[in-house]
């Protein structure tokens, strides 16, 4: 449902935003792809650099199962190295460590408290100079535009009774990556700079 909703509301704008630095990850990287949903990030992961070893993790066994599905059908066998594992954050084990890892469109689900605890989590298996590849719905202009904060309420009352999404607002991004040892390598704006994608490498 969200993925044919949000083709509908936003084009394909949500789709660029989460490929735009797909380029930038390396070829034999081991990646985390983090609430990726039903897949089709990952199938264009697995499409660009097949030598990746991936471990997606999600929390609806409906979108892992549809995803493993994609892959199944969509990505030869010789281009895929992929743990599908049914979690949070909280799934990974203790000595985990990536060099890459993709949030498309996850952090914006998760109030203040909640987010914190998560980009904390993130941030500590994410090896040194490792890239941090983020895209999510971040207005780029200050104040936010009447069409942009009438669409994101709507999202949130929306999806806040469909999938009990806890955040009922934005968080502030900024002060959030700013606590982070990361540091800004390239962004880019979509949808009239509602939708920032973004490349991090820690420090």
């Amino acid at each position: 449902m969200y993925d044919g909703l949000s083709r509908l509301v936003f084009g394909n704008s949500l789709r660029r935003a989460q490929t735009e630095f797909l380029s930038r990850i390396p070829q034999r990287a081991k990646v985390l792809l983090i609430g990726g949903g039903s897949g089709w990030l990952l199938e264009q992961l697995l499409k660009q650099q097949p030598l990746v070893e991936v471990t997606y993790l999600e929390v609806s066994s409906k979108m892992l199962h549809l995803a493993q599905r994609r892959i199944r059908q969509h990505v030869p066998p010789t281009h895929s190295n992929i743990d599908f594992r049914l979690g949070d954050e909280n799934s990974l084990q203790p000595n985990e460590m990536f060099d890459v890892i993709l949030t498309p469109f996850l952090l914006d689900l998760f109030p203040e408290r909640r987010l914190l605890y998560l980009m904390d989590r993130l941030s500590s298996v994410l090896r040194p100079q490792g890239l941090w590849v983020f895209s999510d719905f971040w207005p780029n202009q200050t104040p936010i535009p009447g069409w942009q904060r009438l669409l994101l309420k709507s999202m949130y009352t929306f999806f806040g009774i469909v999938s009990h999404v806890d955040a009922s607002r934005l968080p502030d991004f900024s002060t959030h990556f700013a606590r982070q040892p990361l540091q800004l390598e390239a962004s880019a704006t979509f949808y009239g700079g509602l939708v920032q994608a973004r490349v991090y490498r820690k420090v």
